[in-house]
Formats: C-alpha cells, sequence, structure tokens
C-alpha cells in the first residue's frame, strides 16, 4: 500500500485537478511479477483526459520517475511500474520486524464499536455443523474489526423463546423422564422435539397445546418457567464445550428472552409512529410499497415474534453500545426477514438504521438433503470436531510420536482444520457436507498452514540452537542476498497482508484471509526448497533468517484473524 501511494501520487500530479484516490482505486497487481509489481490500467482514464489509453501510458512512462522505482514500462495501454527490489526488499522486512505481532493493522475503527451478533444456537436443540458457519464467520469478523481498531461486542442472541419451548414442554410433560434429560442432556431433548412432531403429525391438536405452553411461559407461569430455565441451563453446558473447543468466546449472551420485558414499549413506540395495522387480531408492519410482505409483529393469541424481538434487540444495541456498525451472521434464508427489520427501524425514523448489515452465508446439508431438527437429521458438532482430533492424533502418532504435548497440537490442528475447511469457501456458497473433505489434511487446507508455521519455527529454533535471534533490521540487513525470485515473492505476498484484512473486513469476506494465507505457504515453501536458509555465509544466513521471521509473524497473526491457533511443532 505504501507503493501503491507513491506511485498514485507521482502519477496524479502529472495531471491538472487529478486525485490521488482516483488512481489508487485502478492500480493493480499484474498476474505475472515479468510484468511489473503494479500496473496502472489507462483505459479509465482515456475519457477524461480525451487521449488514447496508449498515449497516457506512453506519456507517464517517460515522466515517472521516483528512485524507489526501477523502470516504468508502456505496454498495450497498461503502465507497469517495476520497484527497486533492494529498497523494497530492506524497507518491507524492516516494517514487518519493527511491527511485530501488529504487522498489518490500522486504526480505521478509531475505537468506534461494533456489535456482531453471530452463532446464535436454539437453545434443547443440538449444536449440528449448520451452526458451524454462523460462529467462525463471526468470530473471524470479530478479530479483523478489533485489529482494525474498532471495540467489538460479540452477542450470542441465543435462541431461548418461542413456541418450540411449548412444544418440548408438551414432549417432556407426556413422554419424557427427569432422570433421562438429566443423564443425555441435549440428546434426550433433541428425542423429545423429534417425538411430539412425529405424534403431532397424527394428533394435531398438540400444536395448540404447545402454543398454550408458551403462552404460559409468557406470562410467568411458575412451572413453565421452571421447565424453561432447567432446559436452558442443560443446553448452555452443552454449547460451553463446543465453544471452549473453537476457542470462541462472547461479550454478551443476551438471547431472545432477554428482550421479553422490552417489547412492550416497541408495540407501543410502533403503534404511536401509526405504522402498526390489525389484521384478523394479529398486529403488523405493511411493507408493500417497499416490495416486502408484512412483518407480523403480534400473534393473534397476543405472543411475540421473531421481529418484535429482534427490533427490541436493536433499539437496545444501540442504547446501551451506540454502534458505528451493526451485524447479523445469519445464512442467507434469513434475507428478507433483515430487509424488514432494518426497514421497520428506519420507518422508526431512526437514521442509524443504515449502519445494520446481515452478513449472509450459505446452507449446509448432507448430500443434498436440508439439516433439519423436527426430523434429527444432523450431525453434532461435537462429533465432528473430536473425530478431527482423534485423526489428528493418529497421523501424530506414525509421524512424530515422541512429540510433546501431543495432545494439545491434535486439538489446535484438528479444530483449526475443520474451521479453516469452513473459511475456505466464499461465505456465500453453500456448503454440501462431507466428512471426507472436512476431515482432508492435504491441499490447501488449515493444517497445511499450521505445519508451514511450525516449519519456520523449527528454522528459527534451529538457527541459534533454540536460542533468541539478532535479527537485521534496516540498514544492517543485505538485501542483496535476498535478490532472487524466491525471495522476492514471498516479500511481495507478504506486502500485501494489510490490504488483504482490511479488504476483508469492507467485504465482511474471512476467506479472503483464508486464501491469502495459504498463498503466503505456497511462497515460502518454494523459497524453503529453493534457498537453503541455515548457511555458513553469515550475511546470507541472517538475511535468509530476517525473512523466516516475517513469514513467522505473518502467518501467525494471519492464522490468528481467522481463529486458528499456531502450533510451533507438529
Amino acid at each position: 500500500m505504501r507503493y501503491k501511494q507513491l506511485v498514485s501520487s507521482l502519477v496524479a500530479a502529472q495531471f491538472d485537478g487529478m486525485d490521488d484516490n482516483t488512481i489508487l482505486e485502478l492500480l493493480e497487481y499484474p498476474p505475472n511479477p515479468e510484468m511489473g509489481d503494479l500496473s496502472l490500467p489507462c483505459f479509465k482514464l482515456s475519457k477524461a483526459l480525451r487521449k488514447s489509453p496508449q498515449a497516457i501510458a506512453d506519456g507517464l512512462k517517460d515522466s515517472l520517475q521516483h528512485d524507489a522505482l526501477e523502470r516504468v514500462d508502456s505496454v498495450s495501454g497498461y503502465l507497469n511500474i517495476f520497484l527497486d527490489k533492494s529498497r523494497f526488499i530492506s524497507e518491507q522486512i524492516a516494517e514487518i520486524l519493527t511491527a511485530g505481532p501488529v504487522y498489518g493493522s490500522r486504526d480505521i475503527g478509531k475505537g468506534g464499536t461494533v456489535v456482531i451478533d453471530y452463532s446464535s444456537p436454539n437453545i434443547a436443540k443440538p449444536f449440528h455443523i449448520g451452526h458451524l458457519r454462523s460462529t467462525v464467520i463471526g468470530n473471524s469478523l470479530k478479530k479483523i474489526h478489533r485489529f482494525l481498531g474498532f471495540n467489538v461486542v460479540g452477542v450470542n442472541h441465543l435462541g431461548d423463546w418461542g413456541t418450540q419451548f411449548g412444544k418440548l414442554i408438551v414432549a417432556y410433560t407426556r413422554w419424557g423422564e427427569e432422570a433421562k434429560v438429566e443423564s443425555d442432556g441435549i440428546d434426550e431433548l433433541l428425542r423429545l422435539y423429534v417425538k411430539f412432531h412425529d405424534e403431532a403429525e397424527k394428533e394435531p391438536y398438540l400444536e395448540e397445546e404447545a402454543r398454550s405452553w408458551f403462552v404460559r411461559i409468557e406470562n410467568g407461569d411458575e412451572e413453565a418457567i421452571r421447565l424453561w430455565k432447567w432446559f436452558v441451563s442443560i443446553s448452555l453446558k452443552e454449547f460451553k464445550k463446543i465453544y471452549d473447543l473453537l476457542g470462541v468466546d462472547f461479550e454478551s449472551f443476551a438471547g431472545e428472552s432477554f428482550y421479553n420485558d422490552k417489547m412492550a414499549a416497541v408495540i407501543e413506540e410502533l403503534s404511536a409512529k401509526n405504522l402498526l395495522e390489525e389484521d384478523d387480531g394479529a398486529k403488523l408492519v405493511r411493507l408493500e410499497e417497499y416490495n416486502m410482505s408484512p412483518a407480523l409483529m403480534l400473534k393473534k393469541d397476543g405472543s411475540s415474534l421473531y421481529h418484535t424481538r429482534d427490533v427490541a434487540a436493536a433499539l437496545y444495541r444501540k442504547k446501551t453500545y451506540d454502534f458505528v456498525k451493526s451485524l447479523y451472521v445469519t445464512d442467507y434464508a434469513q434475507n428478507l426477514h433483515f430487509q424488514q427489520l432494518f426497514k421497520i427501524v428506519e420507518l422508526m425514523g431512526y437514521d442509524w438504521a443504515k449502519d445494520m448489515a446481515h452478513v449472509p452465508f450459505g446452507r449446509v446439508s448432507l448430500e443434498g438433503m436440508s439439516l433439519s431438527t423436527r426430523k434429527g437429521n444432523v450431525i453434532k458438532l461435537e462429533d465432528l470436531l473430536l473425530q478431527a482430533i482423534d485423526k489428528t492424533r493418529e497421523i501424530i502418532e506414525s509421524k512424530n510420536p515422541n512429540m510433546p504435548n501431543k495432545d494439545e497440537v491434535a486439538r489446535q490442528v484438528g479444530v483449526g482444520a475443520i474451521v479453516f475447511n469452513d473459511l475456505y469457501a466464499n461465505r456465500i456458497k453453500d456448503v454440501v457436507f462431507s466428512w471426507e473433505e472436512a476431515l482432508n489434511f492435504e491441499g490447501e487446507s488449515g493444517p497445511y498452514v499450521q505445519y508451514t508455521h511450525a516449519r519456520v519455527c523449527s528454522v528459527l529454533r534451529k538457527a541459534n540452537g533454540g536460542e533468541s535471534i539478532e535479527l537485521p533490521v534496516g540498514g544492517a540487513l543485505d538485501a542483496s542476498k535476498l535478490l532472487n525470485v524466491e525471495a522476492i515473492g514471498v516479500l511481495r505476498e507478504l506486502s500485501r497482508f494489510g490490504e488483504r484484512v482490511e479488504q476483508a473486513m469492507v467485504k465482511l469476506e474471512p476467506s479472503m484471509i483464508s486464501r491469502y494465507l495459504i498463498d503466503v505457504a505456497q511462497s515460502f515453501n518454494r523459497f524453503y526448497h529453493e534457498c537453503p536458509i541455515l548457511v555458513d555465509d553469515p550475511a546470507v544466513r541472517a538475511s535468509r533468517l530476517a525473512l523466516v521471521k516475517c513469514v513467522q509473524i505473518t502467518l501467525s497473526t494471519g492464522l490468528g484473524l481467522i481463529g486458528l491457533e499456531t502450533p510451533e511443532k507438529i
């Protein structure tokens, strides 16, 4: 980015009234390093400057001069810029070694608060693979925003309210046993939930009985509340095990029930602002003129719905956290719900509705079949994570049986494989779950990047018999010892880290970091195989070790931003 800004200012200075940012947005990275380090396609300047792209590029080629530039070429309407490699090497290594763990960060947020609503599993239902996406995408977005200077509040908006609790109480009172629920926990609650739906198909009146139980919960009935709280505590115990395995935490566990006493005020405000209409006993907000179906706020029986609770939550979060951005990480099936929510908040007269955004992601299916808790058609996330850990432990036993902390490393790598597998694809893509793919540690995977990090750490340990190494910075570095294709290739990748992190934040797309880390690992492994590091020549050794340390810093930080740990030995 430093060089992009330099080139932008040099180019803009050649034209009257040209803004640096106009040029900055046009600069590209050529697909082949032989075509330059940066490239300016002059086609988009042609109309404004009333010249052909080739003429613009030819004119800039002759006038663009700076000691940071090696040369400038004009080719078919492109201005190709080659940086002075020695200067680039020295400055890039100095920047990374000086910054250390904060390399790539910028204070974009300036302390503004971002609220991220993610994970949010339903109480009394298993934490299955479909919940993984919201959990790891939200966790990564939280880390990315924090890295870029935002204060972040992670909210686990637990699904702890709604008619499903009425169904569960009906099922428990008819077919359940306290001892069985206590011993089998969420698995028994799932069995009862599935049984309710099986029986309700034969006896439809059970649905009405379930609705009446939920109304009793909303009205504070002692027995209904006791059972509801019991189901919640059993579920939270199960969820904590998953979050501990994933290394995920939250600043708030305020679920849907938290807003139970805040919904009446929302209904009153909607009514006072003439936004509420009655329809056959129910109350709704009409949104047809915005090409959306009406948003139901209260059912006939007076019970609340998702919209009621989400409007209450939005108002509470703005008042409590005064956010500059409020993100909701859920699957794309909820697109309409959030469009309606944001529009309702806007119609209520709150201009901060524009600061709310839905972060949709693709759905997870089982070889074409959708996940369904009602039918018991789920794969528990805990089972998946434990299998990944077991597989990793087997690999370690076969390849490095004497390695210390085997269990800890197996957890770090096994869990990392599952998280990376989820975050590698663009978040909007649907995912067909496959055990084989999820547990594949070869190729472009989390274990590949973690293993590369461990290899880098191994080189640094061996370099000085396990002691800390004095690395050359700035003028002490002999850049001429890194003037080869492989070393420059690594540094070129490392130089783009901050830019990739910022793009991931703007596009709310953690996969940009996952894919970047694969590029860094691949470029380092090419360097590692072609350029011996622990050689006798002190200048070559010191320069290459400095580069290795830069890779370690960047991989460690990057893996942390997507929620993976960084074992030093694998």
